[in-house]
């Protein structure tokens, strides 16, 4: 059996960089990315996501939205 790259999969199940599906793939990671550093950043700061949410005058389940699936991110 071939062992392949994770690179060699996400082009086989998504397609090469540029393509829709693909570039939605990499989006979608993204935000992922930026809600874990988000709720870390919050974290070690030891502020909950209401205290955040009103620093930066969102709603606190804008915060958790980002934090839980990066979705929203504008």
């Amino acid at each position: 059996m071939e062992t392949k790259s994770w690179k060699e999969i996400k082009d086989n199940v998504y397609g090469k960089i540029g393509t829709e599906r693909r570039d939605e793939l990499e989006r979608d990671f993204e935000s992922f990315a930026i809600g874990l550093q988000l709720r870390k950043a919050r974290e070690e700061k030891k502020l909950t996501q209401t205290e955040l949410a009103s620093l930066v005058d969102k709603k606190r389940e804008y915060i958790s939205k980002i934090e839980n699936n990066g979705s929203n991110l504008t």
